[in-house]
Order: C-alpha cells, then sequence, then structure tokens
C-alpha cells in the first residue's frame, strides 16, 4: 500500500548547490524502481542551521513530497544516511500532517461559530461612568476666605 510522504534532507554546505538535484535524482531512483512517484522536489538552498552538526552552521536544504510503499522510503532513508553529503534525514507520512492541520482547522471554525452564536449584549452608555453618583459624592471643602481688608485711618 502507498502512503504520501515528505522527505526533509540537509547536505553538506561544502558540495556545490548546482549538484545537488541530481545528487537528489540519484537516491529517489529507490522509490522510482520500486513503483513510487516523486510529486514535488523543492530546494531550499543553503541556510543557517539552528545547531551545528558535524561542526557545520550552515546546510543545504531540500525538500522531497513522493507516493511510496513503506519499504521503500526505509531503503531511501538508510541510502541517505550512508552518504557521507548528507547530514540529517527526516521522513514523515503526509497524511499525519495534514489530519493534525485539519483537525486544528475544524477546531479554530467550531470555535469562530460559537463565537459568532453567542448573543451580543448592548454595552451601556460610559457617560454614568464618567461622573460619579450623587450620593457618593462628598461636599467640597469650603475655600479660606481672603483676609479682609484693612481700612488706611
Amino acid at each position: 500500500m502507498t502512503h504520501q510522504y515528505e522527505l526533509m534532507v540537509i547536505l553538506d554546505p561544502e558540495i556545490d548547490e548546482r549538484t545537488v538535484a541530481p545528487s537528489l535524482d540519484k537516491f529517489l531512483n529507490v522509490i522510482r524502481n520500486d513503483g513510487g512517484t516523486i510529486d514535488n522536489v523543492d530546494i531550499w538552498g543553503r541556510r543557517r542551521l539552528a545547531y551545528e552538526i558535524n561542526k557545520k552552521t550552515e546546510g543545504i536544504y531540500a525538500v522531497v513530497q513522493l507516493t511510496a510503499k513503506a519499504e521503500s522510503t526505509k531503503e531511501l532513508d538508510r541510502q541517505l544516511s550512508l552518504s557521507e553529503a548528507v547530514m540529517r534525514t527526516k521522513v514523515l507520512r503526509a497524511e499525519e500532517g495534514i489530519a493534525q492541520v485539519a483537525e486544528a482547522t475544524k477546531a479554530a471554525e467550531e470555535k469562530a461559530a460559537r463565537k459568532a452564536a453567542r448573543p451580543v449584549v448592548a454595552a451601556k452608555p460610559a457617560v454614568a461612568a464618567d461622573k460619579p453618583a450623587a450620593a457618593t459624592e462628598k461636599p467640597a471643602a469650603p475655600a479660606a476666605e481672603k483676609p479682609a481688608e484693612t481700612v488706611a485711618e
């Protein structure tokens, strides 16, 4: 039974970027020879790594979407790990990622629907809040009287 997979490969930055596609193609023949298909090859190019791998701070990233049998992807991963030009690989079943995204989208839509269905409560005018209630208002302290004017005799 075939499944959709996503393969991410980080290649050694010392190899020439023009040779990335042909060298990946050589590895991807494992999938083609076993009846699988390569849906998309996306070469991201040279990027900074989050942490050092083999004392290197950069790598050439490539992402491949493919449809193949589980045995084929295991063999592809094994062959990639044997290559000195490959620093890291990760093979994921795309259906799992798609299912997680669909679940999150569905939850967000349900939340939005619940929010839209909630009755809107009209807010009271803010005028009453600006002025304190008359009962709670204390009378102002009397202002000090001016000194009486003295009349000159």
